[in-house]
């Protein structure tokens, strides 16, 4: 039996010294490969899910595991995020200082990777994402679908194997909604990565294989 990719079991998240229970209990298993889309009213629990998955917090109880390997106790979360995860939020995230290749390479960063290998890295990626004539600019200098591009580019950077969207049209027009979620699709199966994103849009969640539904803090069944 193959092991999933990820694993959550018993998962379980509260705020406010308990008051606020935003995850209650979720067992999910996802395997290597897989586009799943997650989607729920606000609150329901779908992006403190999305944040446990990806290491960016911890649960109150039950455990996150990575190819069979519980996280933050058989896995750093340092180690967890460099290396096996890329991220994209709705908001980009981008740094207005830094141009769009080197927005790139800041994940590079914690690698010990030479400059010009990050340089080239980052071209190849603009590259893969259409933005070949844009690397350049800056954030302010790009609409927001080229700084969602650039985003999904810096999620690449060090060749993980997930990649967690949050809302990645969120802040984006129908055309190019359809646009990023193309390319993301796209280079899910082409690097045969899993995809996990979070959608409150009946569109996208409908067009994943495998379309998970949260609920109050729980799956809906």
């Amino acid at each position: 039996m193959t092991t999933p990719i990820l694993e959550v079991r018993n998962l379980r998240k509260d705020y406010d010294e308990g008051r606020i229970e935003a995850l209650r209990g979720v067992d999910l298993a996802i395997d290597a490969g897989e586009f799943v889309a997650i989607s729920g009213q606000s609150g329901s629990g779908k992006s403190t899910l999305l944040h446990l998955l990806g290491g960016l917090d911890t649960p109150s109880g039950g455990e996150v595991l990575f190819q069979g390997s519980a996280l933050g106790s058989s896995i750093s979360l340092d180690t967890y995020r460099c290396h096996h995860v890329g991220f994209i939020f709705q908001s980009f995230y981008l740094l207005p200082t830094l141009r769009a290749i080197e927005n790139v390479q800041t994940p590079m960063l914690a690698t010990r990777d030479s400059s010009g290998t990050r340089a080239e890295r980052a071209e190849a990626l603009l590259r893969e994402v259409g933005l070949e004539s844009r690397m350049r600019q800056h954030p302010n200098e790009l609409s927001g679908g080229e700084r969602q591009r650039v985003a999904i580019a810096r999620a690449l950077a060090n060749s993980p194997s997930i990649l967690l969207a949050d809302e990645p049209t969120g802040n984006l027009d129908s055309a190019n909604a359809a646009r990023i979620m193309e390319l993301l699709t796209g280079i899910q199966k082409a690097r045969g990565m899993t995809l996990i994103v979070i959608t409150h849009e009946d569109g996208i969640a409908n067009s994943a294989p495998r379309h998970i539904r949260i609920h109050d803090g729980r799956i809906a069944l």
